[in-house]
């Protein structure tokens, strides 16, 4: 199809949905077609849409104009999810669609349009004492409840009630011909958004898409009571190997709602970057946060106590938050942790860190960048329990192999690991190189932060062998069969598929975007820049 002019494209958006709806300006172009790690075509423009109808029309208007859709949520990923592969493409902007549209405390159900954050949210229903059982990521100031449920968000709750996309009971839709879809039992005659699958599960399949199929304009959730009780722990293990076995042993008990192990670099890189423990807004979040004044005093007096010296050095450290209805059932949990993370040689430490994370869920993004400035990008891989010392041996002889162009170019490398539900582990590594800034590691931290760094020049050399490194990276985890959320352009998904399975996903999407314009080229891997 030959496209519409940019210009008279441009005009007609702006006649449809209004002069400020529509995004010109260079400099936020960029920002919208970069994300933390690299940079795609430059889009044409950017529309910030009011209402669903008006989204629809804007996406019918767009895509018979013969231009590309993209569906940008907070911009927080690094794997190519939003960033065009074509010239006459249009990014969808849903920061003006980020209303509560319903909390229903009666039928324990929320409605939100897929703009808001994730911070957000948690805001709106702490009020009632509710709460999403998966609450968000560490990036839920910026992070929206439309990327996460695109791209598989974890983190705050993970450990026992698994991902975002678990707790979605329907959602509404917009196809790239303007179509409004809704799924669940939203989408029956007369039916109400307060169950998923009554029939087959419509839901999801627009679940983990990265926007290829639609985008998400609302999403319904159902809902739990805040727990009323929470208490943290935190434990020292001597290697990858045992503190792997300790993550698995709490994750299949189901103790904890948080579940996580930093090596001993992500320890030291948080430290440095002073964003666990000694700030001051995040210790008055400790103190009022804990249920009771007395709490929150003797919460926050440890976490001074502890200061920076909270994991011994060179030792991998697990954290896990437990909560409950009840202080004897959180205490319960919180003992089966020490139980298990001891027969597997781990240490009790100070519980610092997991008590300030929690305290400020949503903190400062001052992290998009390292202590001295440098650039970082992470993979992931969700495996079995049995898969997951295989997975993080196989990372280790991939950087053994390199460790000498590392060193030379100053690239060095961290994990996570993170528990999810019972059945499944997740395997982040990162990489940490030097490099010039991309747009969004401008805009993003704190005016005063960024201005205590220096930008690192270009790295080339260091880009390269990341770019490397990562594709090694991500072919070990396809040999294991292995899950990763923000699929983007990084993962192969499509290409891993079975035929069956495969064949059936071509099909829906040559339904719902026979012209393949709704984010063209994601959930399949495309070469690293």
């Amino acid at each position: 199809m030959t496209a519409l002019p940019a210009a008279q494209l441009v005009a007609d958006l702006r006649a449809q949905l209004g002069a400020a709806q529509v995004i010109t300006d260079a400099g936020q172009r960029e920002l919208a077609s970069t994300d933390f790690y690299s940079a795609g075509t430059l889009c044409t423009a950017i529309i910030r849409p009011t209402t669903t109808t008006a989204l629809a029309a804007a996406a019918a208007l767009i895509t018979s104009a013969g231009y590309a859709l993209i569906p940008r949520g907070g911009g927080m990923s690094y794997t190519g999810g939003y960033t065009p592969t074509r010239a006459h493409t249009v990014t969808v902007d849903l920061g003006d669609m980020a209303a509560i549209v319903a909390v229903n405390a009666g039928d324990m159900t929320l409605t939100v349009q897929a703009g808001a954050t994730w911070e957000t949210v948690y805001d709106a229903l702490k009020p009632h004492g509710l709460r999403v059982p998966f609450f968000g990521t560490f990036s839920g100031r910026l992070a929206t409840v439309g990327g996460g449920l695109s791209n598989g968000a974890v983190f705050f709750g993970t450990a026992r009630y698994g991902c975002a996309a678990d707790h979605v009971l329907g959602l509404e839709v917009v196809c790239a011909d303007g179509r409004v879809l809704r799924t669940g039992q939203a989408a029956l005659k007369n039916g109400k958004a307060f169950y998923r699958t009554h029939g087959p599960d419509l839901t999801g399949l627009f679940l983990h898409d990265c926007g290829a199929l639609g985008i998400k304009t609302e999403a319904t959730f159902r809902l739990i009571e805040m727990p009323k009780g929470n208490e943290s722990v935190s434990f020292a293990l001597p290697d990858a190997t045992s503190a792997a076995a300790a993550l698995s042993a709490v994750a299949r008990a189901g103790v904890a709602e948080d579940a996580y192990v930093f090596d001993p670099e992500s320890t030291a890189r948080n430290m440095d970057a002073g964003n666990l423990g000694s700030d001051l807004k995040r210790l008055g979040s400790i103190v009022t946060g804990q249920g009771s004044t007395l709490a929150g005093l003797k919460a926050g007096a440890k976490v001074v106590r502890a200061g920076k010296k909270v994991v011994p050095e060179g030792a991998y450290s697990l954290h896990a938050v437990c909560a409950g209805r009840s202080e004897a059932a959180v205490r319960a949990d919180a003992d089966r942790c020490r139980e298990l993370v001891s027969s597997c040689g781990g240490s009790e430490i100070p519980n610092s860190i997991p008590v300030a994370v929690r305290a400020a869920p949503f903190d400062n993004l001052n992290g998009v960048l390292g202590p001295d400035g440098e650039r970082w990008a992470a993979l992931n891989a969700k495996v079995t329990h049995s898969d997951a010392t295989t997975v993080i041996d196989g990372f280790a002889a991939i950087v053994a192999r390199h460790q000498a162009e590392l060193d030379a170019h100053s690239v060095t490398t961290s994990t996570l690991f993170i528990a999810m539900d019972t059945h499944a582990f997740s395997f982040e590594p990162v990489f940490h190189w030097p490099d010039r800034w991309l747009p969004p590691h401008k805009a993003v931290p704190d005016a005063k932060h960024l201005a205590s760094l220096t930008e690192p020049a270009a790295n080339p050399k260091a880009a390269e062998l990341v770019a490397r490194l990562r594709a090694e990276t991500i072919e070990l985890f396809a040999e294991l069969g292995a899950a990763s959320n923000q699929i983007g352009r990084t993962y192969p998904w499509r290409d891993n598929l079975e035929m069956g399975a495969g064949e059936l996903f071509d099909a829906l999407k040559a339904h719902l975007d026979p012209q393949n314009v709704m984010n063209p080229g994601v959930l399949a891997r495309r070469a690293e820049e």
